[in-house]
């Protein structure tokens, strides 16, 4: 998993290294090295469940790519504060999608890679963290994230997180992804308030999943 943190004012988050990419071709049941060309007929992708205090009905939707290298999550109210005057469940805002993903027949896709950026808010003396983990309907395999951002931060953030086995969807079949999100802030010893966001309004995109492609 590698974390890339963006937009800092004040200090500097250290890069985490690559190690867990190094495993992808590693387990007996990883897919091969590699990944096809995307079919050119399109994948559609759609909300069917969306549950918790981030994402309330109608505040995430899903949109595929038009060249069918992955697809978007948008949120529209996934927002986690804390402070002077605000009560203590707003400092966690968590979010359960159920995504189905549906493909061409004779195609099969995993999971390569996964962005997540947003905005935060996190002066002196506070903090702000980011989890969340993947996987695909009836599968062990999690792709998980957790990075930390302290104070003083403002502006964009983002991390990534390479998965460390291609888990892919078996041939013929629908699968929903689900994705779990967490947000958590705490205010500590800060003098003003601390907020961070899955939102953005750079680029459109919040959470990014690139896809790997192979034929059944």
């Amino acid at each position: 998993m590698t974390k890339n943190l963006v937009g800092a004012r004040h200090g500097i988050f250290a890069l985490l290294g690559t190690v867990l990419a190094l495993s992808l071709s590693a387990p007996a049941h990883a897919a091969p090295a590699g990944s096809a060309a995307p079919p050119a007929s399109e994948i559609t992708v759609e909300v069917i469940a969306a549950n918790g205090s981030g994402c309330a009905p109608g505040t995430a939707r899903v949109v595929a790519h038009p060249d069918n290298t992955g697809f978007r999550i948008r949120y529209y109210d996934f927002v986690a504060t804390a402070g002077r005057g605000i009560d203590a469940p707003a400092s966690r805002k968590n979010c359960q999608l159920g995504v189905l993903v549906s493909v061409p027949a004779g195609w099969t896709i995993a999971i390569a890679a996964a962005d997540y950026r947003g905005r935060a808010r996190i002066p002196t003396g506070a903090t702000g963290r980011q989890r969340t983990s993947y996987y695909w309907q009836g599968s062990s395999e999690t792709s998980h994230t957790d990075a930390t951002f302290t104070g003083p931060y403002n502006g964009f953030w983002g991390t990534s997180d390479v998965a460390p086995v291609l888990v892919y969807v078996p041939c013929g079949q629908q699968r929903v992804l689900n994705v779990n999100t967490e947000l958590r802030v705490d205010a500590g010893t800060a003098s003003s308030n601390v907020s961070m966001s899955m939102t953005t309004t750079e680029g459109d995109v919040d959470t990014l999943f690139n896809l790997n492609w192979e034929r059944c």
